[in-house]
């Protein structure tokens, strides 16, 4: 929907838009006449923060939903305000100020109290302040003297409901009994405890967990490293036995054997050690004096790699070389027979601790593992009594803090409430004007929008009628050759008419039909007579040029060169103009040449102007195409007018066979055009039937009155005779000023 579519259905519409939109206006100006405005008493209570005593099994570690004291939360806020707005409370305002004042009538009690009850309910607000724990108070009523009393008793009803429903009870010796139970219980778990720990030696059960865990870990290390220590000292005892051929001790074991090296051998490997040592002591000096990148530095250490690749290689091709290595390193010579055998009893007694020591160990290990299993066994009764009694603590903290708020809550006494306070108590009844201008606002904007709805209602909806040239062109897809507006064509004739032509005038008694006139005109005071359409006075002439202008242009672009044209002007309904299109096009056709035009009325019962001679018809179809008889139908110059109606009006049955043998004589002719004048479209009529024997078909379409649909169907049966088409929108209304939508 464009902007000229809105501009149009506003100004088309703007006499009921107006209308309405003056109703909403008075509506709202006397509206406070009608409704009186009403009074309203507003109050404010601080929620400071909500003492609840809980239910034994409720803990404010156990369930998120319980606040901490001094924190406001939407959940608090919102239950009070549901305490506040609820119908339990309506009921007992409405007990303690009287249903009848509320009411303002009386009646029975019981129904006075529900009634009165809904009304406090339906015109009392309560509302939070935003980011703070006020909440806002406001009742309404149209008696001042009730909402004082009714607000006052509210608030205080409340803090009694208040007080009930966020209290157990006072203090009484059931919460006692509970507590001291609880106390004998938990003291009880408590020594059950201490036994079981006692049994098994433990103070706290992961303590000693963890250090008979550290202690094992230690142990296993320990015997880890003493067998290292023992296979070590093995090799040794074995090493020094094969080198002097002297057995070890008789409880020492020689796993394997190792071939006995050459003297040569031994002798050629202490020299190569030697040297070795000689030449790192001397890169150590070279290193006082010079950087590892210097010359001497390098050369040294070549021959150090040197030398050790030398001592490898004899290591590799005689194994008890490293006998004699372990030897060197321990200062002694495998030719000193007597410190040989020291170091042998050396050896193999170490062997013999180290073995000690590995079973001190194990033993160890076996019993520390069987005290830990101890403790494994008894951890599950352990575990169990410290759950119980940590449950049996948390019940004794909420009896007992139960037990205090209680004996807090007697002696404050019922309705002080110290968590909640009064900041504005209710103040004296003002009128209520705000609720009166929302509702003068919503009549007066709500009648204008109903206006406009209305409005759009009617032109998108209800009304499917033809109504503007975009119609036409957009939701029927149809060419448009024509859109002629409304004109007034009443007016009477200025002159005579010019010598040498004939000017036929009309009345109902020559059998024209004013309903069928383009523009629904009625005879003047003077005379019943009517200006003809062809008569250049008519206000139609403009635009029957303007039609032939199109229509001539129309065939040059088809490329129509034949002589005479059939042209049909039909439409969908009666009244349309029809009669007066098609005298008009006739008489503007007559006037662009030498040649003739003739206009055949066909259309039944009344149809366009006929040339009557004493009471009958002068000339019809077939006289005006003999030229000798045609002189009765000539009604100015070139122009020829005639009935193919029979004496009562209508159409001949054979009408379609005469007139396919008539076609032959009508192209023979000496008429440029012949414009038939043809009946309405419908399913029953003979102008869809003789639409295919035309060059051009011309719909005319009365606006604001043809229907859409009936529109559609029409041309569809004018469209299977696969004629060419056209639309002349009649009557057209231009709602637009001129100045807002500009028109061609």
């Amino acid at each position: 929907m464009k902007l000229g579519d809105i501009l149009y259905i506003f100004f088309r519409h703007k006499w009921k838009i107006a209308l309405i939109s003056t109703i909403a206006v008075i509506a709202a100006v006397l509206l406070p006449q009608i409704r009186p405005p009403s009074y309203q008493s507003e109050a404010r209570l601080f929620i400071r923060y909500i003492l609840e005593n809980k239910n034994p099994g409720q803990t404010s570690e156990s369930d998120p939903r319980i606040k901490s004291i001094d924190n406001r939360g939407d959940s608090i806020i919102n239950n009070e305000l549901e305490i506040l707005t609820s119908l339990d409370l309506a009921q007992e305002v409405a007990k303690l100020v009287g249903p009848d004042q509320i009411l303002g009538k009386t009646g029975g009690e019981s129904n006075n109290v529900e009634a009165a009850a809904l009304a406090i309910h339906f015109n009392l607000s309560a509302e939070p302040a935003k980011n703070s724990s006020v909440i806002h108070l406001v009742y309404k009523h149209k008696n001042p003297q009730v909402i004082r009393p009714v607000l006052q008793n509210l608030i205080e009803c409340y803090f009694k409901k208040h007080t009930e429903i966020h209290a157990v009870g006072a203090f009484d010796e059931v919460l006692t009994q509970e507590t001291d139970r609880l106390r004998t219980r938990l003291a009880e778990t408590e020594e059950e405890l201490r036994k079981a720990k006692n049994r098994v030696g433990v103070i706290s059960l992961a303590d000693s967990q963890k250090a008979f865990t550290e202690e094992i870990s230690k142990i296993q290390q320990e015997i880890l490293d003493a067998e290292a220590e023992l296979a070590e000292s093995k090799g040794a005892v074995r090493a020094i036995s094969l080198l002097t051929q002297t057995a070890p001790p008789t409880n020492q074991v020689v796993e394997s054997a190792v071939p006995a090296v050459p003297a040569d051998k031994i002798a050629e490997y202490r020299r190569i050690g030697s040297q070795l040592e000689l030449l790192r002591k001397k890169e150590q000096d070279l290193l006082l004096m010079f950087t590892p990148a210097s010359s001497f530095v390098k050369d040294v250490r070549e021959q150090i790699a040197g030398v050790d690749k030398q001592r490898k290689q004899l290591e590799v091709e005689n194994p008890g070389l490293t006998l004699v290595k372990l030897s060197e390193s321990k200062g002694s010579s495998y030719d000193a027979g007597s410190n040989t055998r020291l170091d042998l009893i050396a050896a193999s007694t170490k062997v013999t601790s180290l073995e000690s020591k590995m079973s001190v160990l194990i033993s160890q290990l076996d019993k520390i593992r069987k005290e830990a299993m101890v403790v494994d066994d008894a951890q599950g009764s352990i575990v169990e009594l410290q759950r119980r009694k940590e449950i049996e603590e948390s019940d004794y903290r909420r009896y007992h803090e139960g037990l205090q708020r209680s004996e807090i809550d007697e002696r404050l006494g019922a309705g002080k409430i110290s968590n909640i306070g009064i900041i504005q108590a209710p103040s004296t009844p003002i009128q209520d004007k705000t609720k009166l201008l929302k509702i003068r606002a919503m009549v007066l904007f709500g009648g204008i929008g109903a206006a406009f709805g209305l409005a759009f209602l009617i032109e998108l909806f209800l009304d499917q009628t033809v109504r503007r040239p975009a119609d036409i062109e957009g939701k029927l897809d149809a060419p448009l050759f024509m859109s002629i507006p409304i004109l007034a064509v009443n007016q009477r004739p200025k002159g005579l008419p010019a010598p040498g032509k004939q000017l036929l005038m009309l009345s109902k008694e020559n059998g024209a039909n004013p309903k069928d006139s383009a523009q629904d005109s009625a005879p003047n005071a003077v005379t019943s007579l009517e200006i003809t359409p062809w008569d250049p006075r008519h206000a139609i002439q403009p635009f029957s040029e303007a039609l032939r202008d199109r229509l001539i242009t129309y065939f040059e672009m088809k490329n129509l060169t034949h002589n005479p044209k059939l042209v049909a002007i039909t439409g969908c309904a009666d009244g349309s103009g029809v009669s007066t299109i098609a005298a008009g096009l006739a008489a503007s056709l007559s006037q662009t040449g030498d040649g003739n035009v003739l206009l055949v009325d066909m259309n039944q019962p009344n149809g366009a102007a006929h040339h009557f001679r004493r009471g009958d018809l002068a000339c019809d179809l077939d006289d005006a195409l003999k030229m000798e008889k045609r002189n009765n139908a000539l009604v100015q110059e070139n122009l020829y007018v005639v009935s193919e109606t029979q004496e009562d009006g209508n159409l001949s049955p054979i009408l379609p066979k005469r007139f396919k043998n008539l076609v032959p004589k009508l192209k023979a002719s000496d008429f440029d055009y012949i414009i038939f004048d043809m009946p309405r479209v419908s399913q029953i009529s003979l102008t869809p039937r003789l639409a295919k024997f035309m060059d051009m078909v011309l719909v005319v379409v009365e606006s604001e009155k043809t229907d859409r649909n009936l529109l559609k169907r029409a041309l569809s049966l004018l469209g299977e005779s696969k004629a060419n088409l056209g639309v002349v929108l009649n009557k057209n209304r231009s709602y637009v000023p001129g100045s807002l939508q500009p028109q061609l």
